[in-house]
């Protein structure tokens, strides 16, 4: 069976407030006026619904008088509106002390953002972390909604494991790397509230910042570490070294050799074991061939200026070849050595085994040169 209320509730249309005899035990004015501390626009007042029409809500805020949502303000509550009923309380906003009629005009959207804003600057001063689904990527950063409201997580406020690992720093590569968090959650603070412009501000990184000090303070430089690969990107490997903490190996830093694809070395998920060689702002630097015997040290004793020995062309590059004459121990062969950079290509090959002389050798600072000493390919 329905009642009249419920059709009157159902009925939502816009139009003119419909009058509610409410004189008689809700005294109007005189209440407003002769009350020590009356609500004042912009006030979060809280009541009891007193009687629902088919356009304006009344509600009981005594000692002060009547509230009453209608026009637009019922229309942008009605669904709010719909599922509520008399002897309900509400939590409201006040938009005017004192209509034609003598009510108190109310807003339940406005309260309800004013709320959620309130909300934010309570997670703002006690730093509550927050678990948030990433919505969308951009150039900038990610989209995360609070509460209804689209927030911004600049890249900067990411945290290292998230953090868009792009060398050359190319905004499309970032937005790529960005676009893999979509969908996943995240842990994050509010950073900033603003209601006016209706933006909020969140960081990943205050979060993970605020233990990282404790944590990078437990190791110092020449400790070393085992920990597992948790990214390899072209320049370099990150390894997580205990929950919170990453370090990165450079791709400098991987072998005493040539290394030009840092995956060749190590997959994700692999144990690696490294030392750590710098810590500076809270990020760790570590070395993988710092834990083997440098080569360039024996090297020292089994080579001299002047000596020929066999090497392996490994790499070209604008100032010539870089060639291995034993595993961690290159050199360059000038491009100036030859006519041209053609005639170079002509005569050396990548992989392949030529004789050569030394011409330069400092294998404390490991630098070497060397001179093409031969017609042809050597038979390795």
């Amino acid at each position: 069976m329905t009642t009249d209320t419920e059709e009157k509730k159902d009925d939502v249309v816009e139009g003119e407030e419909e009058e509610l005899d409410t004189t008689a035990t809700h005294p109007m004015s005189a209440m407003i006026t002769d009350s020590p501390n009356p609500p004042i626009v912009g006030d979060l007042v809280e009541g009891t619904v007193i009687a629902l029409l088919r356009n304006a809500v009344y509600v009981d805020l005594a000692p002060f008088g009547t509230g009453i949502i209608y026009g637009r303000e019922f229309l942008n509550a009605r669904d709010v509106i719909r599922h509520s009923n008399i002897g309900d309380s509400i939590t409201a906003k006040v938009v005017e002390t004192e209509n034609e009629n003598g009510y108190i005009e109310l807003s339940l959207k406005e309260a309800r953002q004013a709320l959620i804003w309130n909300d934010a600057e309570e997670a703002i001063k006690n730093k509550s972390l927050i678990e948030l689904t990433v919505k969308e990527a951009n150039k900038g950063g990610l989209i995360v909604v609070w509460q209804g409201i689209d927030g911004f997580l600049p890249a900067s406020q990411l945290s290292t494991e998230h953090y868009p690992r792009v060398e050359d720093g190319d905004k499309d590569k970032i937005v790529n790397e960005l676009k893999k968090l979509v969908g996943e959650k995240l842990s994050v603070m509010i950073l900033s509230a603003s209601p006016k412009e209706g933006k909020l501000i969140f960081s990943e990184k205050d979060v993970s910042d605020k233990d990282r000090t404790e944590l990078v303070g437990k190791y110092a430089v020449g400790d070393g570490i085992e920990g597992e690969v948790t990214g390899i990107v072209e320049f370099g490997v990150f390894v997580k070294i205990e929950d919170g903490l990453e370090g990165l190996v450079h791709i400098s830093e991987i072998d005493w050799g040539l290394v030009e694809d840092p995956k060749m070395f190590c997959k994700v998920g692999e144990e690696v074991k490294a030392k750590i060689i710098e810590i500076k702002d809270g990020k760790v630097s570590l070395s993988i061939k710092a834990l083997k015997d440098n080569p360039w040290k024996t090297a020292g004793e089994a080579y001299k200026k002047g000596q020929k020995v066999d090497g392996v062309v490994i790499k070209f590059n604008r100032h010539g070849a870089l060639v291995s004459i034993e595993e961690g121990v290159a050199g360059l062969v000038h491009v100036s050595d030859f006519e041209s950079e053609d005639a170079m290509h002509k005569v050396l090959e990548l992989g392949k085994v030529y004789p050569f002389e030394i011409t330069l050798f400092e294998p404390k600072d490991q630098r070497m040169t060397l001179a093409f000493a031969g017609e042809g390919e050597k038979k390795a």
